[in-house]
């Protein structure tokens, strides 16, 4: 490659902060809100609206964890962060998240008081609380759990008729997302001692965390399809035999595979969900 292409490659554009973002995460659980919001019967508008301040509520948590984490970063050499390698600027980023976090707030509360006061305050608030340093702390699990736990009530109080919802439905979510978040880390426990990070996973080892996770996500697909009252279709016994086989990608994969197997999980759970609703 020239100099003249590598100066090109580098250059901060739209699609370098769009990465920031985390675009995967925040895309997945934007579509588990959005499949939530059916599965809630929510009226057209306030579907899009509660599905809308999850995304740009995300969008926030992922711009504040690259700015947060920059120099750590730089540190360790992470060529897949646009911020280390100049694809965009902590002015620009900086910019997005406050545009972003405007918006989430607008939205939230515009789907109800009941449900912006539990996204802002036991989601997104959370979620942040996780970028500026609980993430080094023994209770990294904790803003998974509640984020991921109470993002059924997100949309649920977004109703015409705001209600909590089962209790499985709220096990399920925390189940989840504190496995999706033991997955996440697995890849980078190395890079994270490195600069200072000692979450759960880093305290409990690669070796203990890996089951940990597996068993996480596979009980939160127990939950979502035994929780509903009946006894369950015959194709959901096929649902969870899938299940089954990404727990066991989350349990002996190597780099993003588990988080991605996670995620797959998440959506499959959604699923379970709605039908069960």
């Amino acid at each position: 490659m020239s100099t003249t292409t590598r100066r090109v490659a580098s250059r901060p554009g739209a699609v370098g902060l769009l990465s920031a973002s985390h675009p995967g995460p925040a895309a997945a659980v934007t579509t588990i809100a959005a499949l939530l919001a059916v599965a809630a019967g929510l009226r057209p508008l306030p579907a899009v609206v509660v599905t809308l301040a999850v995304l740009t509520g995300h969008l926030t948590i992922g711009w504040a964890n690259d700015l947060a984490d920059a120099a750590r970063d730089r540190a360790v050499g992470r060529t897949d962060k646009p911020l280390v390698t100049g694809r965009t600027t902590t002015g620009a980023v900086t910019a997005a998240l406050a545009v972003a976090a405007v918006a989430c707030v607008a939205l939230s509360f515009a789907a109800g008081w009941r449900s912006g006061l539990v996204h802002l305050g036991l989601g997104i608030a959370w979620g942040h609380a996780y970028d500026l340093g609980l993430k080094a702390t023994r209770f990294s699990w904790l803003p998974y759990a509640l984020a991921f736990g109470t993002l059924p009530a997100v949309v649920t109080l977004a109703a015409d008729a705001p209600a909590w919802p089962p209790w499985w439905t709220t096990a399920a979510g925390a189940a989840l997302g504190v496995g999706a978040h033991v997955v996440n880390a697995l890849p980078d426990l190395a890079d994270d001692a490195r600069t200072g990070v000692r979450g759960l996973p880093h305290r409990l080892g690669e070796r203990a965390s890996r089951p940990l996770a597996a068993g996480l996500l596979v009980a939160a697909s127990l939950l979502a399809a035994l929780g509903p009252a009946g006894a369950p279709a015959a194709w959901v016994w096929g649902a969870l035999v899938v299940v089954v086989a990404l727990a066991v990608v989350a349990l002996t994969g190597r780099g993003r595979a588990p988080f991605r197997a996670a995620m797959a999980i998440a959506l499959v759970d959604v699923v379970l969900l709605v039908a069960g609703s």
